[in-house]
């Protein structure tokens, strides 16, 4: 997965990402879209509200589906 133009691979490192912005900052998530782009990709955008630099964003989240498995995940802006 990418986040902050940084790649995570394997478990162990997505999962420290996890617990490092789920500690770091206080926030609330809405879905504000989501779309099937092809066979497997989609894209869902949602708009965070806290106490991180800025205050709001509204990111997107685009991944692909192998089976019930997220195989790729890019969140940007």
């Amino acid at each position: 997965m990418t986040d902050d133009g940084k790649t995570y691979q394997g478990v162990a490192e997505i999962e420290r990402w996890l617990n490092r912005a789920a500690s770091e900052y206080t926030y609330t998530v809405e879905l504000i879209g989501a779309e099937r782009l092809g066979a497997a990709d989609y894209v869902a955008t949602q708009h965070l509200e806290g106490n991180f630099p800025g205050g709001t964003v509204d990111l997107r989240y685009r991944f692909a589906l192998r089976g019930a498995s997220i195989e790729r995940l890019v969140i940007a802006p």
